[in-house]
């Protein structure tokens, strides 16, 4: 049996069953595409090795839990586990990620845009962590189609076109279905009363 032929979802049950070559083959798959991920987030070679190997061993643990149930989609699964990292990370330098409705069609700018917060006090530190974290699960309350474009902009920075080739649709679609996440996200906002003071 040729393990590189094998399908993620038939990686990981040889895995479970202890066959550590099957996890050896799906990390050499997917490796640069999760440290690439990483990497753009910090920017940083060594801080991004670290959190390249935390994430694995995330990954490890949570398959030996029984945790994973991603019907064979592993990269978006496993991208989200370095994406908590990440946050994790900014999270403990005084740092976060603020959704900015404005900026989200620029291609040369996140939904989620880094800024310092050194010299706020501990309320305002706290007040924007938990704005943050916040922010980060109503996306899972989006619609499927609308959830995948922002986490494929978000966790994996492609742009527009590249999600257009990537799902078979037409740039004005992607646009679209960002469009309506949006709205929706500004709704969720202001259903759960999150006041950002962001537009």
């Amino acid at each position: 049996m040729v393990l590189s032929s094998l399908s993620d979802s038939e990686l990981i049950r040889l895995y479970i069953g202890e066959n550590e070559k099957a996890f050896e083959v799906l990390l050499k798959r997917y490796k640069n595409q999760v440290y690439k991920f990483i990497y753009l987030k910090v920017k940083d070679v060594d801080l991004a090795n670290d959190i390249f190997q935390e994430s694995f061993i995330k990954v490890v643990q949570n398959i030996k839990a029984g945790k994973y149930n991603e019907e064979g989609k592993f990269l978006p699964w496993a991208t989200r586990i370095a994406q908590n990292l990440v946050i994790d990370y900014y999270r403990k330098q005084s740092k976060v990620r603020i959704f900015s409705e404005r900026n989200s069609f620029n291609e040369d700018f996140g939904i989620f845009q880094r800024i310092a917060c050194e010299d706020k006090n501990y309320l305002q530190k706290k007040s924007t962590e938990e704005l943050e974290e916040q922010l980060v699960n109503l996306l899972h309350h989006l619609p499927k189609v609308q959830r995948e474009i922002v986490q494929m902009r978000i966790f994996h920075d492609l742009s527009f076109k590249e999600i257009a080739e990537s799902e078979k649709i037409s740039i004005n679609t992607a646009l679209g279905r960002m469009r309506y996440a949006l709205i929706n996200l500004r709704k969720l906002l202001e259903e759960n009363e999150i006041v950002t003071h962001f537009a």
